[in-house]
């Protein structure tokens, strides 16, 4: 098979639009919005871990002092956060390495398979735990003990909560503004997984910590564990949707997504803007990270087109699609007869 291979090594064109919005700006403006995007994230999760880990030690002080098991839940919910930091980190760091001989793609998608360990880790040390030490409440009993430290870890624990929270929106909201999509878009649709974890976590944080202040004000006023059981069950079940939600985002990028649908008809139309093609036959993308896609397509050259004419064809096709998309890092483009071609060729 003929293929004009045109890979870009190891360099990452930045920061296009992967949301399916609106037209970009150029193309200096995008690799600046990706650099800063890359540096942003690394820096919310470090708040996020930072503010993650004395709060978990907190947590557990206070539960101990108060017998609460909501308070328990949310020690193992801080932990299980700051573990998920942790592995976002690691899968941040990773996935900058450049691509190798026995890496040619390079280790973008590594970073989803650290994402999805950080999805299990919110699952196993945080869900399972605040579910297991629910149903032991419930079944068991509890001794209450005194509230008054739990409820002053409660408002500091919000109060750090909610700063990390606010770094992570304050990035969120800005890629959005620079892709032109809306937040709820952004979020649902975005390749940082990092960032969408940092906001999911730290906002099921702040839910979890006034259940938690709920469960311990039933119990105060009743004087019955009935309601710190309950508030441990909830933030477990809230602590299962952040997991499944997470690790869902995570497998599709890992088996393989594609860019939105108007990025590819936009490249399309790229490709067709060179007089030497008749027709794209077959376009395929794939999301290989935050800020890096690679394509592929099968393009029918006219047939008095010469060998060296479709070189140079595919070199500018090349060109175009990098200087209207930065995040193409690797552009394949096979010549292919079309349909009516081939029929020609078979009489």
């Amino acid at each position: 098979m003929s293929q004009a291979e045109q890979s870009g090594g190891a360099e990452q064109g930045t920061g296009a639009e992967q949301s399916g919005g609106a037209e970009q700006g150029t193309g200096a403006e995008q690799s600046v919005g990706a650099e800063r995007s890359g540096g942003e994230s690394t820096v919310t999760v470090i708040v996020a871990a930072v503010a993650n880990l004395g709060i978990a030690l907190a947590k557990a002080v206070a539960g101990v002092i108060s017998g609460s098991s909501a308070m328990l839940s949310e020690a193992a919910h801080s932990v299980a956060d700051t573990v998920t930091e942790l592995l976002l980190l690691t899968a941040l760091k990773r996935s900058e390495k450049p691509a190798d001989e026995e890496h040619p793609f390079g280790y973008g998608p590594e970073r989803y398979i650290w994402a999805m360990l950080a999805a299990v880790a919110t699952f196993v040390g945080g869900a399972v735990f605040s579910l297991y030490d629910g149903i032991h409440t419930l079944t068991a009993g509890e001794e209450l003990g005194n509230p008054l430290v739990s409820y002053i870890v409660l408002a500091v624990a919000f109060v750090l909560e909610g700063f990390s929270l606010r770094t992570g929106l304050k990035q969120a909201y800005g890629e959005a503004a620079r892709r032109r999509v809306s937040f709820k878009r952004y979020l649902r649709r975005t390749p940082d997984t990092a960032v969408k974890a940092v906001v999911m976590e730290d906002s099921a944080a702040l839910v979890g910590l006034v259940l938690a202040a709920g469960g311990l004000l039933g119990g105060q006023l009743t004087g019955s564990g009935v309601w710190d059981g309950l508030a441990s069950l909830l933030i477990g079940v809230l602590l299962l949707y952040v997991a499944w939600v997470l690790g869902r985002s995570n497998a599709e990028f890992l088996i393989g997504r594609p860019l939105p649908r108007p990025v590819r008809e936009r490249i399309r139309a790229k490709l067709l803007e060179s007089e030497h093609i008749v027709a794209v036959l077959e376009l395929t993308t794939l999301v290989q990270g935050p800020n890096e896609a690679l394509v592929a397509a099968k393009v029918d050259f006219r047939d008095v087109s010469t060998a060296a004419q479709i070189e140079w064809a595919c070199e500018r096709a090349e060109q175009r699609l990098r200087a209207a998309f930065p995040m193409i890092g690797r552009v394949y483009l096979d010549p292919t007869p079309g349909p009516a071609t081939s029929v020609d060729h078979e009489r």
